[in-house]
């Protein structure tokens, strides 16, 4: 017997997410050979409205159950103390952002939680905000931009000859980097990443075209290309490199959206924690978001590599070294239990955070203006083993339009000898936090080992007009 979606209507099930469930868990007792005749399915099924409280504790019907729950007994109560917290720079950083990772701290499926130098407000976890939670992915606190990462490639060509490269260096900028929200490529990338499986779970079915028009292009925003002079710590000599900072783009945006709507419907929390709403990893929706944040990734670092061939390739350089890594993004880790030598599983998420593992290398920008830190991570236990993702907003972007003026902007870029293609000046140097004084509170959880210093930049905007 199959139960339709007029039946369960017929039989008073109220409209909204529950009807898949339902008929979901009638075509899995079909398949088990454990369905039930038409009249016990209606039975079933008005008892389960009048009262779900006795089916929370059956296997099959428990998701059900919960969505059929009155709305203030479906939300789930924050703990009164929190997990345990560790924030580095708590003087840089905003009180809007503290109490973010404090709620975060507080949800019943938080283990840990640490809060980096470069932190500021966003939506449900803070940007900066590292948490380990108990089998559980929060899409909100992976972030929207996911996978969104750091891509160094350094060169053969000697910084000495940069300037007489000037022209062709900025021609070879312009014809392969595509920028801004919406932006799509020139029909030259291709990568077999395309053809992957995972692009047929059902809700990334309609972003495989966009994510095709999109392939090797970078957003708005602080998003980048730009070339600098390298010295590397071990390496003598300085040397002319390639630096880019972008996401998933508009593929990322899409999953993030779905999956995010799809959390905050199955878990509700109260309204200031709302958006710190989860997804189990038992579940099957729990697995697709997992399966569609790591394609994110993989789909990022393929647009990276995409951008750097193509430069490289033009300048007909050859590359000497090369430094990754990526942030809003959540990993499978361990941690601490209390003050035990015990550590247990937990889901790692790092949002505007960088890895830093023992000896995990990660890039750390600064501003368009200001140096940007070649490190390895020493990992810092209570940081999560992760560490600042870049310098941090100082300024909000309406902030930064109302009390910055462009004048200035030009004037300490010309006095650092940079040029800058595109940008805006929310994006400037004086709207973002120190980047010095944000690496001296992290001493402990990286080591510099190299520094890039960027030289012709080109972001999205409209600077340069």
């Amino acid at each position: 017997m199959s139960v339709t979606g007029k039946e369960l209507k017929e039989w008073g099930v109220p409209s909204g997410p529950v009807f898949k469930e339902l008929l979901s868990v009638f075509e899995k007792l079909k398949n088990t050979h454990s369905e039930l005749h038409r009249k016990q399915a209606q039975r079933l099924v008005r008892s389960m409205i009048k009262d779900p409280k006795p089916f929370l504790v059956d296997s099959d019907w428990a998701q059900a159950a919960k969505m059929l729950m009155p709305q203030e007994d479906k939300v789930i109560r924050l703990n009164d103390r929190g997990c345990f917290i560790r924030i580095f720079g708590h003087n840089m950083i905003e009180g809007g952002a503290i109490n973010q990772i404090h709620m975060a701290a507080k949800l019943p499926v938080s283990v840990q939680a640490a809060l980096m130098p470069d932190g500021h407000q966003g939506y449900g976890l803070p940007i900066g905000g590292v948490l380990a939670t108990d089998n559980v992915v929060i899409p909100y606190a992976v972030g929207v931009d996911i996978g969104c990462r750091m891509h160094l490639s350094v060169t053969d060509i000697p910084a000495g000859e940069m300037e007489g490269m000037r022209g062709k260096l900025r021609n070879v900028l312009l014809d392969n980097t595509f920028f801004n929200a919406g932006s799509e490529n020139d029909g030259k990338n291709d990568d077999p990443l395309l053809d992957d499986e995972r692009f047929n779970i059902p809700a990334l079915m309609g972003l495989r075209v966009k994510a095709q028009k999109q392939l090797g292009t970078s957003g708005g925003g602080n998003h980048f290309v730009e070339y600098g002079v390298v010295k590397l710590k071990d390496v003598p000599g300085e040397w002319l490199a390639v630096l880019s900072h972008s996401g998933s783009r508009g593929f990322g945006y899409g999953v993030a959206t779905h999956y995010t709507k799809l959390a905050m419907e199955k878990c509700v929390l109260q309204r200031d924690a709302k958006h710190l709403a989860w997804l189990s990893l038992d579940d099957e929706d729990g697995k697709e978001y997992w399966d569609a944040m790591e394609l994110c990734g993989d789909y990022a670092r393929a647009c990276h590599k995409i951008i750097h061939r193509r430069i490289l390739g033009d300048l007909k350089a050859h590359l000497s070294y090369e430094y990754e890594n990526h942030h809003n993004f959540a990993w499978k880790g361990k941690a601490r239990v209390g003050c035990t030598d015990q550590y247990r599983d937990v889901i790692i998420h790092r949002k505007g955070a960088t890895p830093a593992d023992k000896g995990v290398t990660g890039i750390i920008p600064g501003s368009m203006s200001t140096f940007t830190y070649i490190v390895e991570g020493r990992g810092h236990e209570d940081a999560l083993c992760s560490s600042s993702h870049g310098a941090g907003r100082l300024m909000s972007r309406t902030q930064a339009k109302e009390s910055l003026t462009m004048s200035d902007m030009k004037k300490d870029l010309i006095s650092k000898g940079i040029e800058l293609i595109g940008g805006s000046l929310d994006e400037c140097s004086a709207a973002y936090k120190d980047i010095e004084k944000v690496m001296a509170e992290q001493r402990e959880l990286v080591e510099v080992k190299g520094t890039f210093m960027p030289w012709i930049v080109r972001m999205g905007g409209d600077a340069d007009e």
